[in-house]
């Protein structure tokens, strides 16, 4: 398998033949004794995360089959494996590179890396940006930077994103959903721009009824199970299947 992480520690994912490592799904302050730039905290260390990566195998069998590439943060890691069987239901294929705690430049990292190690299926799926509400400005460079790396004749899917963390007090949430807010609107901007850029519209989705924040996020980030894995879920499948 291509994740590291002892044989012990690791379960593998049958629907995308990637191990999962446990670990903390949720992006960590510094103590959030230091709110940071932008009143969020400051991202930890995220590298010895919980993560689920395809292995060579599926990777190639993906590019082959034209199926679907997907880069994700620790929703990607917990509803992953839920995403996967929903597509082979509908026979496409799917290699993921899913790692909790990790913003946009390291997972287009992995894009990029993919991209010259095996070359690119035409649906790419971007599941990551939570992350960096501790340092929103970064998103749009890194949406560029992916555009460019999968050209013109290839679709991006890119889930947008809602934080309000319920861990933490009320002036850590509002700055949460202010740098979400960002985030996203970045990638509004960035649809403009690029005709092959879709944007799976999760906050919208979960702003549209008074009580799905409550019963669709689990910790004011993740998604609960089964209810918002299902619905994030099925956002992504509706918009894979519109093209």
């Amino acid at each position: 398998m291509f994740a590291a992480g002892t044989a012990a520690a690791a379960s593998t994912v049958a629907a995308t033949a990637a191990e999962a490592v446990p670990g903390s799904p949720v992006a960590t302050s510094s103590g959030l004794l230091s709110l940071g730039a932008y009143g969020s905290g400051v991202l930890g260390a995220w590298e010895r995360q919980a993560r689920a990566i395809s292995n060579e195998q599926q990777i190639r069998k993906t590019r082959e089959t034209d199926g679907v590439f997907m880069f994700g943060d620790s929703i990607g890691v917990q509803d992953g494996p839920a995403l996967a069987r929903q597509l082979t239901q509908l026979g496409i294929s799917i290699a993921v590179h899913n790692w909790a705690g990790r913003p946009v430049t390291p997972a287009v990292d992995a894009l990029d890396l993919w991209a010259q190690q095996y070359g690119l299926p035409h649906r790419i799926l971007m599941s990551v940006g939570s992350n960096d509400i501790f340092t929103p400005p970064a998103v749009e460079a890194q949406v560029d930077r992916t555009m460019g790396i999968v050209g013109e004749e290839r679709i991006v899917y890119w889930v947008n994103v809602q934080a309000a963390r319920t861990a933490h007090g009320p002036d850590i949430k509002v700055a949460d959903q202010r740098n979400s807010a960002w985030i996203n609107l970045q990638l509004a901007d960035a649809q403009r721009r690029y005709d092959n850029l879709r944007i799976v519209h999760w906050a919208e989705h979960l702003a549209s009824s008074p009580n799905r924040l409550a019963r669709l996020l689990r910790d004011g980030l993740h998604p609960s199970v089964p209810l918002g894995q299902n619905a994030r879920n099925g956002l992504i499948i509706e918009a894979i299947k519109a093209g």
